[in-house]
């Protein structure tokens, strides 16, 4: 709905009064004329109109019914007209109305959307920062078992550097015949 709509709204609602008001001065127009016939009727009872005046008063009285038809007439179309203004506001009505909860379901959502996006977020995240830690505590493992080798290697090479070129040890020959064979053995 847009902004022009609304001043059409307002246009409606004040020529669907004024309608009104119009119907009512007619109706009053009307109902004073009733009286006003009805009060002559009346109050000459004794008076017997002369022909000359039943016919004056004939076509007077033929010509107020036209007058009262045609208000008639004109009372029903306002009265169409206001009811088609009417359905026309109510319509228009549910129209705002609707497209104001649609209004407010959009803020709605577009207020969530951050803490959707940031839960999305996290929850991608998670097996991430689980695979990071993964990654860590196995680079931690392998960092101690590195500095362990690493310590081991240099008490090696510190000893073998006080020994010399290490040498392969081999058994120290015994006298006699087993010496022979102890180093064909080896």
């Amino acid at each position: 709905m847009s902004q022009t709509d609304i001043p059409n709204i307002q246009a409606l609602s004040t020529e669907a009064a004024q309608l009104r008001q119009e119907l009512q001065l007619r109706d009053q127009l009307v109902q004073q004329l009733s009286q006003e016939l009805f009060r002559l009727v009346k109050g000459n009872a004794n008076f017997m109109p002369q022909r000359s005046e039943t016919e004056r008063d004939f076509s007077q009285l033929q010509a107020l019914r036209e007058q009262l038809q045609a208000v008639e007439q004109q009372v029903t179309f306002y009265q169409e007209q206001i009811a088609t203004r009417d359905a026309e506001i109510y319509q228009l009505r549910q129209s705002v109305q609707e497209l104001t909860d649609r209004s407010r379901m959009l803020e709605q959502v577009v207020q969530e959307l951050p803490q959707i996006y940031r839960r999305k977020f996290e929850e991608r995240m998670a097996p991430i920062r689980e695979k990071v830690a993964i990654l860590q505590r196995e680079n931690r493992k392998l960092q101690a078992e590195l500095q362990s080798v690493s310590y081991r290697l240099a008490l090696k090479t510190r000893t073998s550097s006080h020994s010399g070129i290490d040498l392969p040890n081999f058994p120290r020959p015994v006298t006699g015949q087993g010496n022979v064979s102890a180093v064909q053995n080896a």
